[in-house]
């Protein structure tokens, strides 16, 4: 027997292998603190890049924009049919007049898909729109139920979808969030910040707020005195202290180096990303910059068409929030209320579209618009409407959506989706899927539990992507 042992044979083999293994593992730990959100493989070969998600906060009326119910008229004023059953929502019980859609819908495109009066710029789009018309979520409250179309569950402490995408496939942008969100001015919904937190995934991956005026990030400038050579010599030192007492796997502490390194060098690229002045006058004026009452959704809007153009992952962008006057929440004085917001962003949101598309960016961009649920065909307050998480549209363009088409249906009154319903669970299944990602190979250990987006698995909507 050769008794040799040397250093060699002693790391290949017993405690000397554990150790090798450890000394790897700690490497590995290290380059993936050092930047959290390095660029990732995908499963499989993406449709989209990117997503720009439009949220439309306090929940529009689906039966008023989208999704036509010419039986309301027939039947308006009357009660809803027993054969329906008893409907509870957040206000009323079911119990009150049927109240048809005070706008008129017409068909557009070469597709002829409806579009009410209250959309007329989105309505030039459709053949770029794919229309799912029969979402449901499981409340009838905001909070919870816009927890479940942001994170998956209706209950706080998960991570946002935003936030799983970045953890997922990284960005391609080292010097600018991967992950932003754009509140309305007036206030977040009423969600608040677990709508793009990062719940028990490393805070690296929350989402990042940018605000409306000039100065969209905060803090960018450096204080008087504070050479940007003088700030990098300070970083690398405390960066230096940090490797000398930090573990590997403490995921808080790397997200907080990753930070320090990514507002350094957000100092340097995010004041260009952000200043719409050097886009031209026409395109200011597409978004509708130039008007008062599309300036701030419109400037929102751009940015976001500038942020997925220089590698920002993912992009959400809020109509509505704060008071109920500036929300979707239509329970009383629909017309006023759905006009002035539908005033707001109709525009911006055919520009961004429109935009994107002369580009070259909407094919690996995936425009999501959307709410927490959608509202009843009866009325609340004789001109209102309470909500509805039953059956309600959102609609997706480019990013492999197939445009000119609509999925799913809801009754003819509006009230139920029939057929083929969707949950919270499929819309993200299938968000994952246009994304490259394959929502089982998705995961984060968590209190000993593989946690995932989609929980237990969303079943793909195939007939919404090309």
């Amino acid at each position: 027997m050769n008794s040799y042992t040397s250093r060699r044979n002693i790391l290949r083999n017993g405690m000397g292998a554990v150790a090798a293994e450890w000394l790897l593992q700690r490497d590995l730990l290290a380059q993936a603190r050092s930047n959290p959100l390095a660029p990732k493989a995908p499963h499989f070969e993406p449709k989209a890049k990117a997503v720009i998600f439009l949220f439309m906060v306090g929940a529009p009326s689906s039966i008023d924009m989208f999704d036509p119910k010419p039986a309301l008229e027939k039947y308006a004023g009357q009660k809803l049919p027993e054969s329906y059953g008893k409907i509870s929502s957040q206000f009323t019980e079911g119990n009150t007049p049927l109240y048809p859609s005070p706008w008129k819908f017409n068909r557009h495109g070469r597709s002829g898909l409806p579009v009410s009066t209250l959309y007329p710029n989105v309505a030039k789009c459709v053949d770029d729109i794919c229309f799912v018309r029969s979402f449901y979520t499981e409340s009838v409250v905001h909070a919870p139920a816009m927890y479940q179309v942001h994170t998956g569950r209706v209950l706080t402490g998960f991570p946002s979808m935003g936030s799983w995408v970045t953890y997922g496939l990284g960005s391609p942008a080292d010097n600018l969030p991967a992950y932003v969100a754009m509140p309305q001015p007036e206030g977040t919904p009423e969600g608040g910040t677990p709508c793009w937190g990062s719940g028990f995934l490393p805070a690296v991956y929350q989402g990042t707020l940018l605000r409306s005026g000039p100065s969209p990030i905060l803090h960018l400038k450096n204080p008087p005195g504070v050479t940007p050579q003088r700030q990098r010599a300070t970083l690398d030192l405390l960066q230096k202290m940090n490797d000398l007492d930090t573990q590997p796997e403490d995921s808080e502490m790397a997200a907080r180096i990753a930070s320090y390194e990514l507002a350094f060098k957000m100092q340097a690229a995010a004041p260009d990303a952000v200043d719409i002045t050097k886009e031209s006058e026409e395109t200011r004026k597409l978004y509708g910059i130039d008007k008062p009452q599309t300036r701030d959704f419109g400037t929102r809007l751009l940015l976001a068409r500038r942020m997925v153009e220089r590698g920002v992952r993912f992009v959400q962008v809020y109509s509505g929030g704060g008071p109920v006057s500036i929300q979707w929440d239509a329970h009383s004085n629909l017309v006023n209320n759905h006009e002035k917001m539908a005033e707001l962003t109709d525009q911006p949101i055919a520009a961004l579209l429109n935009d994107l598309k002369a580009r070259g960016l909407l094919d690996s961009t995936l425009v999501i618009w959307g709410s927490e649920f959608g509202r009843l065909p009866m009325s609340e307050s004789g001109n209102g409407r309470d909500h509805n998480p039953h059956g309600y549209t959102m609609w997706f363009a480019g990013g492999g959506a197939k445009g000119g088409t609509s999925v799913g249906e809801t009754d003819e009154l509006g009230l139920r989706g029939v057929g083929e319903r969707y949950h919270m669970r499929d819309f993200h299944a299938t968000m994952l899927h246009l994304l490259g990602l394959d929502q089982h190979k998705l995961f984060y250990l968590h209190n000993g539990r593989n946690e995932k987006l989609t929980d237990f698995g969303g079943n793909l909507i195939t007939k919404l992507y090309s």
